[in-house]
């Protein structure tokens, strides 16, 4: 097939890596995400229904302020966990089995979380939960970057966070209508019934990365399958072997020690810590929202239902604003991920220093929780954007668990606040102080960036992205 010679390389190679990134947009594409979407919504479901149920968990179980910092830490921790075994195993065996397992998991956890009777059991439970939650995130951002063209990947894993966030949102009016009247068991149970045939769905439709199966060494036929979900007038039978022409050929099989050195070789050295800490601010400054934000504001006087649903608005409209900012950096540069947590700074120091009521107070509230949503979208986008394939999945994983530990710490010191709502106050302007850490990472980051060589730099500009699709829609004809 004369249509893909400018992706094949010379002995009859085929560039696999050439191949994907000269394709539009398909419609496999599309699919994938959906499919992505649907899972994490799922997942986002399950990891926050916590927040909106421990009011009446705390009441029911009669639990201390301390000791709900604690049941909430213990789901997060498990995704500090779960994010480096998960992806570890995912760079080993593969994005499919590690996702379909994560998810069928998570889903007969949630369900057990009903039956709990204790805190012990809560925070055992909501560990396990956690940790296939978090093992299932990272390698979700992979499967998606390995599959997108250049200049769709930052906004693919942006639209597939969209999923986490929206389920994460209406776990508010999930809890808000079925809690009052079959209590709060009875949320658990639906979602995880939910969860679980979402994860049947997973085993028949979800696809393994192309670009996976050829940094193992997987059989031609099995690269040749999954190349065809892409196009699926792909003939492979003059290929003699496939290869990945933008990456090292020496990334294969490594163990911990080795992932770490390639995560801090060349450019990255840089790269990398930066990620880290802006992943970890924005971790604090998300957790503190979502999983004691309802709590906060019922503190300062608000009802518990209209908690919840200021909760999930601004949720939702975090996630959709997430997206938007993420197309609009893959076009102007990644420097304008800082928009959002920059914004959000007036709006968080404002509740801080005392706006608790007023015609502005709602306005303010819901502003901040936009722009400190839509932000921790667009950081997360970058997790995996600067790796090798080889290493993906791990390198999302490694920033996954340094967030997590920040989302871990963020609980726990966010308890510390609940003694009253003018201690309420110091949490806002803790979170005003992480956007500000965020702002200063991403900038230094997109400096960098600038030097990374054109086969790993994701971001890449509108002109590029229009000219590699230019290129692929010529394969398609």
């Amino acid at each position: 097939m004369t249509d893909f010679d400018n992706a094949r390389m010379p002995s009859g190679r085929f560039d696999v890596a050439a191949f994907l990134d000269g394709l539009p947009l398909t419609a496999f594409h599309k699919r994938l995400i959906i499919l992505s979407c649907l899972v994490t919504f799922f997942e986002g479901l399950d990891f926050l229904l916590i927040s909106y149920t421990i009011p009446y968990i705390r009441d029911e179980m009669g639990l201390a302020d301390a000791v709900i910092g604690l049941v909430i830490s213990a789901g997060v921790a498990g995704q500090m966990v779960g994010s480096l075994g998960g992806s570890f195993l995912a760079d080993r065996i593969g994005r499919r089995p590690v996702i379909a397992a994560c998810s069928f998991f998570a889903a007969i956890l949630t369900f057990l979380t009903g039956f709990a009777t204790s805190a012990e059991m809560l925070m055992v439970i909501r560990f396990g939960a956690g940790l296939m939650i978090g093992g299932l995130l990272p390698v979700a951002w992979a499967l998606n970057i390995e599959a997108m063209p250049p200049g769709r990947r930052a906004t693919a894993v942006a639209v597939v966070m969209f999923g986490f966030s929206l389920g994460a949102s209406l776990a508010g009016p999930a809890t808000n209508l079925l809690a009052p009247d079959y209590g709060w068991e009875m949320v658990y149970f639906v979602a995880g019934t939910a969860t679980f045939a979402v994860s049947i769905l997973l085993l028949v439709f979800l696809p393994e990365s192309a670009r996976f199966l050829v940094t193992r060494g997987a059989g031609a036929d099995r690269i040749e399958r999954a190349l065809r979900r892409f196009v699926p007038a792909f003939d492979g039978a003059k290929v003699q072997s496939y290869v990945l022409g933008d990456e090292r050929s020496d990334t294969k099989n490594r163990n911990i020690a080795a992932v770490m050195q390639e995560l801090f070789r060349g450019p990255l050295a840089k790269i990398t810590p930066l990620i880290w800490a802006a992943y970890f601010a924005s971790s604090v400054a998300i957790f503190l929202k979502s999983s004691l934000g309802p709590v906060y504001l019922e503190e300062l006087g608000m009802e518990r239902q209209v908690a919840a649903w200021i909760g999930s608005i601004g949720g939702i409209s975090g996630a959709i604003a997430g997206v938007l900012l993420l197309r609009f950096t893959e076009s102007k540069g990644p420097k304008w991920i800082a928009l959002f947590p920059a914004l959000a700074v007036p709006c968080l120091l404002a509740v801080g220093m005392g706006l608790t009521s007023g015609p502005l107070f709602i306005p303010i509230i819901l502003a901040g929780s936009v722009l400190v949503g839509g932000g921790h979208a667009a950081v997360i986008s970058i997790a995996g954007l600067y790796y090798p394939s080889a290493i993906r999945s791990s390198a999302g994983g490694w920033a996954s668990f340094v967030a997590k530990i920040g989302a871990t710490i963020a609980p726990m010191i966010g308890a510390m606040f609940l003694a009253s709502s003018a201690d309420v106050l110091r949490a806002y302007t803790l979170s005003a102080v992480c956007m500000v850490g965020i702002v200063l990472c991403v900038i230094t980051l997109a400096h960098y960036a600038r030097r990374m060589p054109q086969g790993r730099a994701q971001i890449s500009s509108g002109e590029e992205a229009a000219g590699r699709s230019e290129k692929g829609e010529k394969a398609l004809a």
